[in-house]
């Protein structure tokens, strides 16, 4: 998967324009408008490198739905932070051939389970990606936090001392990136 071809990445990811043969896994998080797991409102990308650097981006989505009170205090998204935002369906096209060239690093089942949802959503294919979950990766290194504090970001950024704003998707897929390379070390 290493030797994938460099790639564009779609407008709304305008920070970095070509990635490197250097690149290992992306560590992939999102942040949803509503209850309905196919809102994503926000997309977060950490792309990791075989030397361990790390490259993290977050692009805001209009999910097409309205905000939940409750998802706008947590992750302080509304409609009027993703006015003018590309729809997910404008986006993934784009996306999908780096998506589905590396290994997607995500924290729990539900990035996976929102882009499925957001693909049948929008009448495209589900992503042909490998994916792992960062907690059952946490599960493995850290058997000790069982029931003392658990696997959970908040507590894994208190454990593992790291510095990130939870509940931002480019900050939370830096979180999962970091988690899976101290868990490796």
């Amino acid at each position: 998967m290493a030797n994938a071809a460099p790639f564009s990445l779609p407008t709304c990811f305008n920070q970095v324009e070509q990635l490197s043969d250097n690149l290992r896994f992306i560590a992939l998080d999102v942040e949803t408008a509503g209850y309905d797991i196919s809102s994503i409102c926000q997309i977060g990308l950490a792309f990791v490198g075989f030397d361990n650097s790390i490259e993290a981006f977050s692009a805001y989505i209009d999910p097409c739905t309205p905000f939940a009170a409750g998802n706008t205090r947590l992750h302080g998204i509304d409609a009027a932070t993703v006015k003018n935002a590309p729809r997910f369906v404008e986006v993934l096209p784009e996306l999908r051939p780096v998506l589905e060239a590396y290994p997607l690093i995500q924290y729990s089942r539900y990035d996976e389970k929102a882009f499925d949802a957001a693909c049948r959503l929008a009448g495209l294919q589900v992503l042909k990606s490998v994916w792992s979950d960062s907690v059952a990766i946490a599960r493995q290194a850290w058997p000790e936090l069982r029931g003392n504090g658990g696997h959970g970001l908040a507590n894994l950024k208190k454990v593992l001392g790291l510095h990130f704003k939870h509940h931002d998707a480019g900050e939370d897929a830096r979180a999962a990136a970091e988690v899976t390379l101290k868990a490796e070390a």
